[in-house]
C-alpha cells in the first residue's frame, strides 16, 4: 500500500502561483513513478504531469508545459506540482497518484494504483 496526502490548493486570481504538495508513505517509493491528475466539473481526470522517483525525471501535459514544474524530496517523501501563470481553465480538484515501474502508460489514469483524496484548485479571472 501507498498512502498519499496533498495539500495546497485554495482560490488564486489568474496569472498567479500555487505549489500542491503530495505527502507519500508505505511502499519502497523507488518502485513507482508518481503523477499529478486534475479534474473539472463535468470533464474526466487528465495528466498534468509526472516524475519517476529514482531517476528524477519530468514529463508534463502540453496544456501545462513551460508552466507547471514537478520535483521531488526522497528525504521527506514528497512530490510538489509548482503553478505558474495560472489560467481560469486550470481549476479543478488536483490529485497525486502513484504508478509502479512495471506499469506503462504514464499518461494513464487506468496506470496508477494509488490516489490521494485531491484538493480543489480555482482560478478566478
Amino acid at each position: 500500500q501507498v498512502q498519499l496526502v496533498e495539500s495546497g490548493g485554495g482560490l488564486v486570481q489568474a496569472g498567479g502561483s500555487l505549489r500542491l504538495s503530495c505527502v507519500a508513505s508505505g511502499r519502497t517509493l523507488s518502485n513507482y513513478a508518481m503523477g499529478w491528475f486534475r479534474q473539472a466539473p463535468g470533464k474526466e481526470r487528465e495528466f498534468v504531469g509526472g516524475i519517476n522517483w529514482r531517476a528524477g525525471n519530468t514529463y508534463y501535459a502540453d496544456s501545462v508545459k513551460g508552466r507547471f514544474t514537478i520535483s521531488r524530496d526522497n528525504a521527506w517523501n514528497t512530490v510538489d506540482l509548482q503553478m505558474s501563470s495560472l489560467k481560469t481553465e486550470d481549476t479543478a480538484v488536483y490529485y497525486c497518484a502513484a504508478r509502479p515501474l512495471y506499469n506503462s502508460g504514464s499518461y494513464d489514469v487506468s496506470s496508477y494504483s494509488y490516489w490521494g483524496q485531491g484538493t480543489q484548485v480555482t482560478v478566478s479571472s
